[in-house]
């Protein structure tokens, strides 16, 4: 069953009732989880040469960017309502510019727990991306974060997910 042919009774966050309440995971077993997710920030060539460069006012863009990744990550249960508080094993970030006006931002979380990571590497992927618009609106208020996606998860019950498209590429 793909996630468009679920029904509302399928949905893990809807109890019998129909109200929204937080998964109980204390049955399920710990395995090992990795989640990856990627965020797109479209600039001016001239603003991506800046960053590049060190040349922005505020500081070492790509650096504050990963570093608020990585809190993000650890902090998603604080933004995210529904999600659990997770131990973090580790959060890697990947900033790349796969063209002269875009950062591809990827974010690779890993734990080992009764649930998943895929929210925690979609906020720092989100998170990164606000932090560069933050960083750079001075000189570019025209910059968007775009496609934030998962592109991979594993372990858990419900099996592998791989998507096929990613930078540069439709979904």
């Amino acid at each position: 069953m793909s996630s468009s042919d679920k029904t509302r009774s399928d949905l893990t966050h809807i109890n019998e009732a129909g109200h929204v309440h937080m998964v109980d995971v204390s049955d399920k077993p710990p395995t090992v989880r990795v989640a990856r997710a990627q965020a797109l920030v479209r600039m001016l060539p001239a603003t991506l040469r800046a960053i590049q460069a060190d040349e922005i006012g505020k500081g070492d863009v790509l650096a504050t960017a990963r570093i608020a990744a990585i809190g993000a990550a650890k902090r998603c249960s604080d933004l995210i309502p529904l999600c659990h508080p997770l131990p973090l094993s580790r959060v890697r970030v990947d900033i790349d510019s796969p063209d002269d006006c875009t950062l591809a931002i990827t974010v690779e979380c890993k734990v080992t727990g009764p649930t998943g990571v895929e929210m925690e590497a979609l906020t720092a992927a989100s998170v990164a991306g606000l932090t560069i618009y933050d960083m750079c609106k001075a000189i570019d208020r025209g910059m968007s974060i775009e496609r934030v996606a998962l592109l991979h998860k594993s372990g858990g019950a419900s099996g592998d997910f791989d998507r096929v498209a990613t930078v540069g590429q439709d979904s």
